[in-house]
This record gives C-alpha cells, sequence and structure tokens, in this order.
C-alpha cells in the first residue's frame, strides 16, 4: 500500500447481519490492483495464508461491492440533478461592513462580500446543506446516506480566495464582529503577549450582553484559535497592526517555551495564535490547554499543510474542540481533489469526513475517471466554500506577465549533464521495468534532483556524487546500504522534502534502511515509543539502521574554478538591465536549492547589487526583521531578495518588489504560483513580471510539461466543468514522460 501497487476496500457481504453477532460479521476484503502487479500480489496473499473468495457464491460477486456499482436509479440522478439546480441559481452575494472601531481600514468590495458570506455560514442552526429529514430519517441527497442521528450544523467552511486577496484582513474583520460595541476592557492583561501571561491577569466584567452570550456558548469563551506555519505568524501580527486600531483585540502568540498553560487565561484573549507543529506536539499531552479549550472559533490558514490526513499535524487538529471550523487557503487542490479529504475531516462534514464513505463516494471514483464523482465533489465544494480568483475587475490588480527565459547550458555543463541523465534513465528504466519505482521512490527522486542541481549549478553535484549506484550495480536501494548516504545528500538540499513526522524540511536528515527520510530527532523520539519500527512502513528499524549524509564542505565561491554557471551569469544579466530602466527597482530570485542561494550571493555582490536573503533556516522574528529592511526603499534598501521558494512562498507580503525570478521550475505549479503571489497581491502597485529560467533541453523544459497537467484541478473543483483523471505527484508515468524513456 505504501508503494501504492495495491488498493483495498473492507465489505460486509449486501449488509447481511442477521444470524451472525457483532464478533461474527462476516468481512471481504477486496484488493486492486494493476494486471502486470496480479500474480505477484497473489503470491503474497497465498503466502500469508490467506483465503481467496470463492467465485461460486453470488453474494460475493465483484458487481455488488459499492466501489464498482454505482447508483444508477433516477431517484439517484434526479436528486444530484436537482442540487445542481439549486447551486446554479444561487443568488448573489451580500455585503457587510466591519465595525470601524476595530477595524480601521476599509475593505475592498469583494472582501465585504467574503465578510458577508462568512457570518452566514457561521449562523447555520439547523440541518447541513443537502440534508433532509424524510419520515424520521435525516437523508443526504448528495451521498445518497440516511441515518437515524441529526446531523450537526456546519458553521463554517473553506475560505479559498486566490492569494493575495486580503483574507488575513476579511478573518480579522470575522473576529472583529464577535466583540460587543460595549464590551469592557479586560483590567490587568496586556493587549498583545508573547509566551507568557501576567500573573495580574483577570476575566473581565461580565456585561448582560456576556450573560446572554455565555447561554450559547458553554465554554464561556469567544477566543479564536489561528493554526498557521511559523513563517506566518509574523504576517498575522504585520495585518493585526495596519488593520485594526490599537487596543481593540487582545492577542496572545501561543508559541516558544514559555507559552502559558493556563486555559482559562487564554480564554482572555480575542485571538491566539500557534502553529500546527506546536497543535501536534501538544496532541498526546492531557494537560495542553488547547485541549481542554472549546474554542469558538478554529481557523486553519495556509490550511493545505495538512492535506496529508495520515500526518499527525492533520490528527492534531481534528482533535481541536470548536463550535465554529474554517480552512483557509488560496491552494486548496495542490496534487489532486483527493487533498480535499482532510479538509472534510477537520471540519467534520458527515458522512464525507468519514474515510469509507469518501473513498466510495469520491476518491475511488475519480481514480476511475468516473463523472459522478467528479460532480459530488463539485456540489460538495459549493455548498461550503467560497473561491474568488483575482481577476482585473475584482480588485484592480496590475498586469502580471510571465514569459519564459531560456538559457543553453555550456559545453561543460552539457557533458556532465548528459552523463548524469544517460545514468538516471538506466536506473529509473530498470525500476519501471521491474515495478519497483515506487518502491525505490527516493532513489528516483535522488536522481532527479541531481538533475535539476546540475541545471542551475554543476557545483551543487560534487563529482564523488555523481555516480548514484555502482556501475555493475542497478537495483533495490535496500539491498544497497553504502547508496543511502548519497540519496540522503541529494535530497537533503531540496527544499520539497518535507519529514512526515513533523511535516517540516528535515533538520540533520537520516534515511533508513527502507529509504525513507527524517529528522535525525524525530526518527529517534518517535523509536524510543513505538517499539522500534519504522512509523511508515513498519519494517524493523534501530538506530544503527540509519543513515547521515557524509559531511560537505559548502560549495567553494570559485566553482571549482568555472565562475558562475551559465544560469547564474544570465539571471546577473537580466537583474543588471532591470537597474538600468529603474535603479530602485526591488526582486525576489527564488530557488528551491538552499545551497544555490549561497552561490548565488558573491557574484550578484561583486556586480554591484545590495542583497538579502530569505529562507526557511530562519525562526520568525529574523524572517520578518529581512522583510521590513527590504522595505526600505532603494537605494539604502536593498534591491534583490534571494528566497527559498517553498519556505519564503507562503504567507509572506513581497509587494515591495516587482518582479519575480524562479530560478529553477517546481514540480507542483501551485507552489510557484504562491510564490508569485507573494508579489502580485493586494498592496501591488506596479507591472508584475515573472520570468521562468529553464534550462533548454533538459529535464526543466519537462517539468514544464508536467505542471500543465495539474494547472486546471482548482477550477474544475470549484467550477462547473468536465472532469479529468487523477493526476499524482511523480506517477510512472510522469518519470516516463520527464525521462523520454
Amino acid at each position: 500500500m505504501d508503494a501504492r501497487i495495491i488498493m483495498i476496500q473492507g465489505v460486509i457481504p449486501k449488509m447481511y447481519w442477521e444470524g451472525y453477532t457483532y464478533e461474527e460479521v462476516p468481512c471481504q476484503i477486496h484488493i486492486f490492483t494493476t494486471i502486470s502487479a496480479s500474480i505477484t500480489v497473489k503470491s503474497m496473499i497465498q503466502t500469508a495464508r490467506l483465503h481467496f473468495i470463492s467465485a461460486n457464491d453470488p453474494s460475493m460477486a465483484l458487481s455488488e461491492l459499492p466501489i464498482v456499482k454505482e447508483h444508477v436509479d433516477a431517484a439517484v440522478r434526479r436528486s444530484v440533478d436537482e442540487i445542481f439546480k439549486v447551486l446554479r441559481e444561487k443568488k448573489a452575494l451580500g455585503t457587510l461592513d466591519p465595525p470601524n472601531a476595530i477595524i480601521k481600514s476599509e475593505l475592498l468590495p469583494h472582501q465585504k462580500e467574503g465578510l458577508w458570506w462568512l457570518v452566514q455560514q457561521e449562523k447555520a442552526k439547523y440541518l447541513p446543506p443537502c440534508w433532509e429529514e424524510i419520515d424520521g430519517h435525516f437523508v443526504n441527497a448528495l451521498a445518497n446516506y440516511s441515518t437515524e442521528s441529526c446531523p450537526d450544523p456546519i458553521r463554517g467552511g473553506i475560505f479559498a480566495d486566490e492569494m493575495g486577496l486580503g483574507k488575513i484582513l476579511t478573518i480579522l474583520s470575522l473576529i472583529a464582529l464577535d466583540k460587543f460595541e460595549d464590551l469592557e476592557q479586560t483590567e490587568g492583561i496586556p493587549i498583545f503577549s508573547i509566551g507568557e501571561i501576567s500573573e495580574s491577569g483577570r476575566a473581565s466584567h461580565e456585561t448582560m450582553q456576556d450573560m446572554c452570550f455565555n447561554m450559547v456558548c458553554s465554554s464561556h469563551t469567544r477566543t479564536t484559535l489561528v493554526v498557521c506555519p511559523p513563517a506566518v505568524l509574523s504576517v498575522w501580527m504585520t495585518q493585526l497592526e495596519e488593520h485594526t486600531t490599537v487596543g481593540s483585540l487582545k492577542v496572545y502568540m501561543y508559541y516558544g517555551s514559555k507559552r502559558t498553560k493556563d486555559a482559562n487565561a487564554l480564554q482572555q484573549y480575542d485571538l491566539v495564535l500557534t502553529t500546527y507543529n506546536i497543535v501536534a506536539k501538544e496532541y498526546e499531552l492531557l494537560d495542553s490547554p488547547m485541549k481542554m479549550i472549546e474554542w469558538w472559533r478554529v481557523v486553519l490558514d495556509e490550511a493545505h499543510v495538512i492535506k496529508n490526513s495520515d500526518s499527525k499535524q492533520s490528527q492534531a487538529v481534528n482533535n481541536l474542540k470548536a463550535k465554529r471550523r474554517w480552512v483557509v487557503t488560496g491552494t486548496p487542490v495542490q496534487n489532486s481533489p483527493l487533498d480535499l479529504y482532510a479538509f472534510m475531516a477537520f471540519l467534520k462534514v458527515e458522512p464525507f469526513s468519514i474515510k469509507n464513505f469518501w473513498n466510495t463516494l469520491i476518491q475511488r471514483p475519480l481514480l476511475r475517471g468516473d463523472q459522478m464523482g467528479f460532480l459530488r465533489l463539485q456540489a460538495l465544494m459549493d455548498t461550503m466554500s467560497l473561491r474568488r480568483t483575482k481577476d482585473k475587475t475584482l480588485v484592480g490588480l496590475p498586469t502580471k506577465i510571465i514569459w519564459t527565459y531560456y538559457v543553453d547550458l555550456s559545453d561543460a555543463e552539457r557533458e556532465i549533464y548528459d552523463q548524469m541523465e544517460f545514468k538516471a534513465k538506466q536506473i529509473i528504466q530498470n525500476y519501471i521495468h521491474e515495478e519497483s519505482s515506487m518502491k525505490n521512490y527516493w532513489t528516483v527522486l535522488s536522481a532527479l534532483v541531481r538533475l535539476r542541481q546540475i541545471c542551475a549549478d554543476v557545483s551543487l553535484v560534487p563529482a564523488e556524487l555523481r555516480d548514484l549506484l555502482p556501475s555493475s550495480q542497478i537495483g533495490d536501494v535496500q539491498n544497497n546500504p553504502q547508496l543511502l548516504p548519497k540519496v540522503v545528500m541529494a535530497l537533503q538540499d531540496d527544499d520539497d522534502i518535507n519529514c512526515p513526522i513533523c511535516i517540516s524540511h528535515p533538520k540533520d536528515t537520516v534515511i533508513t534502511c527502507c529509504a525513507h527520510i527524517f529528522c535525525k530527532m524525530c526518527i529517534l523520539t518517535t523509536l524510543q515509543e513505538n517499539n522500534r519500527s519504522c512509523p511508515i512502513c513498519r519494517h524493523p528499524l534501530t538506530e544503527s539502521d540509519l543513515f547521515f549524509a557524509p559531511s560537505q564542505a559548502a560549495p567553494a565561491s570559485d566553482r571549482e574554478g568555472n565562475g558562475p554557471s551559465t544560469k547564474a551569469t544570465a539571471l546577473l544579466k537580466l537583474l543588471l538591465t532591470e537597474r538600468e530602466l529603474d535603479p530602485t527597482a526591488k526582486s525576489i530570485v527564488f530557488s528551491q536549492f538552499s545551497r544555490m542561494l549561497h552561490l548565488l550571493e558573491e557574484p550578484l555582490k561583486a556586480a554591484g547589487l545590495k542583497i538579502q536573503r530569505l529562507d526557511g533556516s530562519m525562526n520568525a522574528n529574523k524572517r520578518a526583521q529581512v522583510i521590513r529592511e527590504f522595505s526600505i526603499p532603494a537605494p539604502e534598501g536593498a534591491t534583490v531578495l534571494l528566497a527559498s521558494l517553498k519556505s519564503s512562498g507562503v504567507g509572506v507580503n513581497l509587494t515591495m518588489a516587482s518582479s519575480v525570478y524562479l530560478f529553477d521550475p517546481w514540480w507542483n505549479p501551485a507552489v510557484e504560483e504562491q510564490a508569485m503571489d507573494r508579489v502580485h497581491r493586494i498592496g501591488q502597485r506596479k507591472e508584475v513580471r515573472i520570468v521562468r529560467m529553464i534550462a533548454l533541453d533538459t529535464i526543466e523544459e519537462r517539468i514544464l510539461r508536467l505542471q500543465e497537467t495539474k494547472k486546471s484541478l482548482t477550477r474544475e473543483v470549484f467550477m462547473k466543468k468536465q472532469s479529468s483523471q487523477d493526476q499524482r505527484d511523480i506517477s510512472t508515468d510522469d518519470l516516463i514522460s520527464l525521462m523520454q524513456l
């Protein structure tokens, strides 16, 4: 299952419960795989001494399974048609202004509409959308699902406006509406606090309005909890300073080692800010104040962080108690519509929050290319989501121009690239032939990373690391432990690699004997807690089975005597040309390789450019400082910001710049779009120029083609368009295309 070779479903045949006790109910396990892998899978099942279902038993027929049998009766189809008819006839949004005593900024028209929609969603008192009561049962027409239990109303939803449309200000306006006009200031509690709460803090005086409020909120709190990545904490603070009246909202940053343990004290604040990692760390702590409070509202900002529903972060936020739940993200779909299940689980959208129902009604129909699964998903999104894009008539943003700048590798670079690509093709083709490419995922990915690095600068790939495997051995990475340190070294500089435990870029990267990547401390802590097995595949694991990257010095400034790479030279030329036209112009250079940022510093400085650097190694305070300094106008301030693509492309406002250079392409176009929208967003007054730098006749050109297969996903889910086959991160077909096999 980890290698995506099989998919399984457990089924109670025809729901025949009669004659069985709860301990005896028969359950079929149906395993789905490719034709080419069926013999191997069947052999493994027999080895495990499992029995195959008899083909002679009509109750066991595959055609009776929900995964295969579509509900095509007219009644069900009419239900879906009726839902779509209602959705197509939705009325225009109203508008709502926030209290100007708290929000000092004037909202744009689309933000006022967004605030109105948020309030309407939170007012829900009765059945959720698509539910109705029939003869004492509650029926979901969209899912063709019935239950005797009354489903809870959904107070919240998915706020998915495109990046740069001012979602944080709209959420702050929603929080401001919670405040009563005559609410007295709480005595003894600082308006803003980090880490510690004053011991003199006391509860606010209770007014008659407070008493009425407490009658409907058993938790006696109107505190909103906002969960976001660490890099976004400073963005929330900046937005608070810019848009709210000083002292109007009491804010606490639940972050750092000195954060309070007093749940009662936290409830005295209007807004509590924390991170996904903090919530995950406290997930299993019985005395965590976050778990003791029933929050008035929980907001997940940059919510695509929890797209993996099995991650600890996702499970932790799902466990939070809240009256209202909001998913806020400009990229609700990054890889495929299946990313949305984690949102359903957090929002408690029954029955779609139940994995089995999601699989049967949405995921498997999508995987089969079944139109009905996609229509269900679109209808579901329409009932609980709001998404607007940056149409010029909506917010009046200046033009954004995207163009591709092609670079020819030098003869020396081409020779190294061609040699490396030839070796990579051998390895990957062999894995595909043996149907083990997913089993050896990290080895395959490290080969692709090396090719991309050579396109950027050959110094990123020292000569001793250009051999991925001994020339006489091409096989399973688990049987070649000498390869593992090279694999981890190839991957640790890639900004796209996350530790599956903390869902952050690995610190002190290690790879296991079963070829999984972790932070050193994350995996060591896990091994001490779970009987020494890999948390991904359950392979037996000890500390001696962990492999570290060999020590590597920082890239030499002279790049092995070759000077700047062809791409770096081209970038410098573009930047200097831009400065000739406007000496005060500011530019952002994004790369996903942190060492590439290091290599770019010297030639840019030598050319007289004043630069700043922003990457994932910086804490929230340092990042905020860099952005403040970069905001200083030239010539006093820097004109070029070298930034890590993934860690700097989320939740950061960089409208002081007007040009963006994507030094290397990303697998996922959503991540690139996030980076672009740090510049092209509300507050931008200049035309924005985006330059993609692509090495000709290399894997980078093929990555651009791969991006095109993913770009329509968000539009298709949130608009009424035709469905398409599910797109995955890097499938076997993708590998064949990327490597021209």
